[in-house]
């Protein structure tokens, strides 16, 4: 078994691919329409399916946003250097939302950004993980 895809619904599709690609430095890797059901789904990820997770956004078209919930935490990237990604992303137009620096009671550097609905990214800085 392997983990192929973490799902996320979003309210604008274009705006969402943008983000991930421009922002975030992913690819998109597929996208397909289904007029039957009124849907898109687009695959976006830094390497391809059949080599690692993606992220799969899901866009319906009659829905243009979603409640967050309090269940959902975030996805994780791995880094080279959180504190230039961060500035990297902040000017590309992306939202950070914790600043680059050590997690609480650890050593491990780590920062969060916002996706265009809501979503939470936490940045991971390589070689710093405790956990």
């Amino acid at each position: 078994m392997r983990l192929l895809h973490t799902m996320l619904r979003v309210g604008n599709l274009d705006r969402s691919i943008a983000f991930y690609t421009d922002v975030l430095g992913m690819r998109q890797l597929r996208r397909k329409d289904f007029p039957e059901g009124k849907f898109t789904l687009a695959f976006v990820g830094y390497e391809e399916e059949s080599d690692g997770a993606v992220i799969e956004l899901t866009y319906n078209w009659d829905t243009h946003q979603y409640d967050l919930g309090n269940g959902y935490g975030h996805i994780a990237i791995e880094v080279e250097d959180a504190y230039d990604a961060c500035e990297k992303i902040k000017q590309k137009g992306g939202r950070v939302t914790r600043a680059a620096g050590p997690m609480k009671h650890s050593q491990t550097v780590i920062a969060f950004v916002t996706d265009p609905d809501g979503y939470q990214i936490e940045l991971i800085q390589r070689n710093t993980r405790a956990i």
